[in-house]
């Protein structure tokens, strides 16, 4: 009995043990053959191509073929790219000396450019590029001064058949004693690879400098080091660039067609798969989807059956039709993973749908892109239709708008693009004093928030209203100083009285400009608020408009010495800005207008129910953009201003409508402001000069130049007190002082 037990129990054993090998030993074998699978692969559970089965829900079998000499495996793309970047692995704490950028505090973020050679070819567009960086506020022409560099060589089209191409890199590029294997360099870069695979070499080592490049792939870009940049033409516009295209919204947002693409149709070779494909969508109807594979020298040798009728199809619609009737945007991959239709798309306001596996979005350190692009899979386009009638109208409507902000933000000229990928390397070298992710995707974008300035968002007055909070209830007057104090009896005086009576008023500072000494205090009448006396040292037009630290509020009231105002209309002017803290508010109104004979723009003082200026004789902004007249407009502006001691209220006029695309506010209509002057006033003012008038509009010539187009916008609208000159008692109305003609 106890033998037959001995056995059965031998007998399970032996069972379990049998069991436990064939399971156990099996899943062993799949956890080895996971661990020794090489690193970086990933298994995804798609239906195997070459099976018929599943072929006639998708494409023909020829359609998904791609050239048999071309390596695809992962293994061997990781390969090409390790023998080029050998620092694959760079990070800004690792290939990044900061000590560079620190030497100068906050202003060490200076960009140097080599000088180029005397033979050296350059296109057109990396010439813009140059431009950019050496008219921008970051430029330095000593390379000690310069936390970053940038090649003189034309890297950009890194294509061996191309014309652009620039040979010998890697051996010039050794040569300067300031490469150090790259590290603090920054390379652009739109095109490279070449014909069959396309594969992102550029020919040269790159050492531990930084990529500024379009069509990266996120399995090569190095994050918060390298930069995404779009791929441009070389007519993107230098500066400035044009609006997007959305004028206004209608409800339903819907355009004629839900979605549209044309373009090239490749037949062989990388990016032939998607476009090959995309024929399957059309319908003619809602849905666009042309190609044409009548482009390159040799074409029609290389046609297939389909060419000729897609090519007759191609033909029956115009692509700037489709694009301003488009809701949705196919933005396939070309034989790279950018494209010209991205940004085509932005402009549009055609909300861009991306078949481009595995591309790295431009600036997408920084940018929110679910917020403006659909993102689809190239493997299935088929439910991309499907995908689109499903996003609802509020949708559309919310991605719509984001396209055009970003559009105008960050894309429309190549000046944008350029500062945008400064500013995000410059972040990173200042982490502490860097924008966050809200500023970069709102109005007015990343480039016009300066985080020196403040990196808290309640300090700008552009987010008062997402946060909920307004701006506070008292102003600072600033008061431009020119004429010697000689009289008890001159207009300052008298305005001093009219300001301090205000109740909203904290604080006066007095900015004295005149060539005459300082007076005493004691010269001055006693004031219900404090009253500073600034001594403007340098006597230039600029110093109104410096951040002076003694203005604590957030509300700046700019005023000439000889203004003439009423308390009353302090005080209403400053409640009308209150609910316009972003905007000019102000009294005396211009306008400009465009010259067809002389082809220029010009500047009126006429009154007529247009303006698109308010001048800072008598007008409420907020201090914010004293410190970006005074760090983001270039100093060739500013010294053109000291210069000719004139148009430094234009220029902020313009500063004001580039950052909120909108017109200053005109209040109440006085005309008790200075228009035509008699003759022994016109000898002794500079306003009255016909000179001073000329100087101004030279200036609004120069400043449209600089921003690349004119940001002044015209406007109608002017807020009046309610009951304003009615015909009702004046016991009715709070402002009854104003109706004083």
């Amino acid at each position: 009995m106890q033998a037959r037990k001995k056995y059965v129990l031998l007998g399970l054993c032996a069972c379990c043990w049998l069991v436990l090998f064939y399971w156990g030993g099996g899943v062993q074998l799949r956890v080895f053959r996971m661990l020794t699978r090489q690193r970086g692969e990933v298994v995804r559970p798609w239906p195997n191509w070459t099976d018929r089965a599943f072929l006639p829900r998708y494409a023909h079998l020829d359609e998904l073929q791609t050239d048999p000499g071309i390596p695809e495996s992962s293994s061997q793309r990781r390969q090409a790219w390790s023998t080029v970047y050998k620092d694959s692995r760079c990070r800004m704490e690792t290939c990044f000396d900061f000590s560079r950028c620190r030497r100068r505090g906050r202003e060490g973020f200076r960009v140097y450019i080599y000088p180029s050679e005397k033979n050296d070819r350059m296109s057109e567009s990396y010439r813009k590029i140059l431009t950019s960086i050496s008219e921008s506020r970051y430029y330095t022409s000593d390379p000690h001064e310069a936390c970053l560099f940038v090649l003189g060589i034309d890297t950009l089209d890194r294509d061996q058949l191309s014309g652009q191409f620039v040979a010998n890199v890697d051996e010039r590029i050794r040569g300067y004693p300031l490469w150090n294997d790259g590290r603090n360099h920054l390379i652009f870069n739109l095109y490279s690879g070449t014909w069959p695979n396309y594969t992102e070499d550029l020919g040269f080592n790159i050492g531990q400098a930084m990529l500024a490049k379009a069509s990266l792939n996120t399995e090569h870009f190095r994050q918060a080091f390298d930069v995404s940049i779009p791929l441009f033409s070389k007519d993107h516009p230098q500066k400035g660039g044009e609006r997007g295209w959305l004028v206004r919204n209608t409800t339903p947002p819907q355009r004629k067609y839900l979605l549209m693409f044309k373009g090239k149709r490749y037949l062989t070779g990388i990016g032939s798969d998607t476009r090959n494909a995309l024929h399957h969508i059309h319908n003619g109807k809602d849905i666009v989807s042309l190609t044409t594979c009548r482009h390159g020298k040799d074409w029609e040798k290389h046609k297939d059956a389909r060419c000729d009728h897609d090519n007759l199809e191609y033909e029956r619609f115009d692509y700037q039709e489709l694009l301003h009737n488009s809701t949705f945007c196919l933005v396939p991959r070309g034989r790279r993973l950018g494209s010209f239709r991205f940004l085509e798309s932005l402009q549009a306001a055609c909300i861009p749908v991306l078949l481009s596996n595995g591309w790295e979005l431009p600036f997408s350190d920084v940018i929110q892109w679910n917020q403006a692009v659909i993102e689809g899979d190239e493997r299935l386009l088929l439910q991309v239709p499907s995908t689109v009638r499903a996003v609802g109208n509020d949708r559309v409507l919310a991605l719509r708008q984001r396209t055009q902000m970003l559009w105008e933000a960050y894309f429309s000229s190549v000046d944008k693009i350029v500062l945008t990928t400064l500013e995000i390397i410059k972040d990173r070298v200042f982490s502490h004093v860097s924008r966050n992710k809200y500023m970069w995707n709102s109005l007015p974008g990343g480039l016009l928030v300066l985080p020196e300035y403040s990196t808290h968002l309640a300090h700008f007055p552009f987010y008062y209203l997402g946060l909920g909070v307004g701006p506070g209830q008292e102003f600072t007057a600033v008061i431009n100083a020119v004429s010697p104090l000689v009289s008890q009896s001159q207009p300052i005086m008298k305005l001093l009285q009219v300001v301090s009576k205000s109740k909203y008023c904290s604080q006066i500072i007095i900015l004295w400009n005149s060539e005459k000494p300082q007076p005493s205090r004691s010269k001055w009448p006693p004031m219900p608020v404090p009253l500073t006396v600034t001594d403007g040292r340098r006597k230039v037009r600029n110093h109104r408009f410096l951040p002076h630290a003694a203005i604590e509020t957030e509300a700046v009231l700019s005023l000439d010495e000889d203004t003439v105002l009423l308390t009353s209309e302090v005080n209403f002017a400053f409640l009308v800005w209150r609910s316009f803290p972003d905007r000019i508010v102000g009294y005396p109104p211009r306008s400009h207008f465009w010259d067809p004979l002389k082809r220029a723009w010009g500047y009126t003082s006429k009154w007529t129910n247009d303006y698109s200026i308010v001048l800072t004789g008598a007008a409420f902004y907020h201090r914010y953009y004293h410190y970006l007249f005074s760090h983001y407009l270039p100093q060739s502006l500013r010294t053109l201003v000291d210069r000719t001691s004139n148009c430094e209220d234009i220029l902020m006029n313009f500063l004001v409508s580039a950052v909120t695309h909108l017109p200053p506010i005109k209040v109440a209509q006085r005309k008790q402001y200075k228009e035509l002057p008699s003759v022994q006033v016109a000898k002794s003012v500079p306003w009255a000069n016909p000179e001073h008038f000329n100087q101004r509009q030279e200036c609004i010539n120069t400043f449209a130049s600089w921003f690349g187009y004119m940001p002044l916008v015209h406007s109608q609208f002017r807020l009046d007190p309610v009951l304003f000159k009615d015909q009702v008692s004046v016991l009715r109305k709070k402002y009854k002082d104003m109706e004083r003609a």
